[in-house]
């Protein structure tokens, strides 16, 4: 049996709208750079699995072109509308890992192999969810936001899909907030 053709799908806003918490504590120019760098380092990570980057934006899209991904301009606003939209245009894929951009230690996600079902890999406080992994075409409402791990996880579960949650990844190490920036960025 062949290996499932797995997708890494990772949502990038606009640069220059990106970690608004971060804008207190870093310069707009030194935020766009630090946005700039995690992005680069979770597109390279994600290979040699197929990458694409779900945006709004032309910046971003020539960004992810750049790095050798392929960009999927969307008109939703909100971040679950816009995955959404993304999962929807998908054609082929047997699974779909969303990966956020903003990761400060991505080695290792092209060659995730998730379980069966929806794997969750939470942020180091074990609310968010930093990456998801979701079999194609099964009808699934994402939940991304304020305790999303929980929400996914409840999700995986009404639709009846077998569900794994890491909490001790390294992947659980994203960049919102100025504390953040004490932990070592790839």
């Amino acid at each position: 049996m062949s290996e499932p053709r797995t997708l890494v799908l990772i949502p990038i806003k606009s640069f220059d709208a990106s970690k608004s918490r971060l804008r207190g504590a870093l310069s707009d120019d030194d935020t766009v750079v630090l946005t700039r760098r995690l992005a680069r380092g979770v597109i390279n990570a994600a290979h040699p699995r197929e990458c694409r980057v779900v945006c709004d934006d032309d910046e971003v899209a020539e960004f992810a072109r750049e790095c050798g991904a392929t960009a999927l301009i969307v008109e939703s606003r909100t971040l679950n509308d816009a995955l959404r939209e993304a999962i929807d245009q998908l054609d082929g894929v047997d699974v779909i890992v969303i990966a956020h951009g903003d990761l400060a230690r991505p080695e290792g996600l092209g060659q995730f192999s998730p379980n069966d079902g929806v794997t969750i890999v939470t942020d180091r406080h074990r609310s968010g969810t930093n990456v998801l992994a979701l079999p194609a075409g099964v009808a699934f409402d994402l939940a991304f936001g304020a305790d999303s791990a929980r929400r996914h996880e409840q999700e995986a579960r009404r639709r009846g899909l077998a569900v794994t949650v890491i909490t001790d990844s390294p992947w659980g190490y994203d960049v919102d907030v100025p504390d953040d920036l004490t932990e070592p960025l790839t």
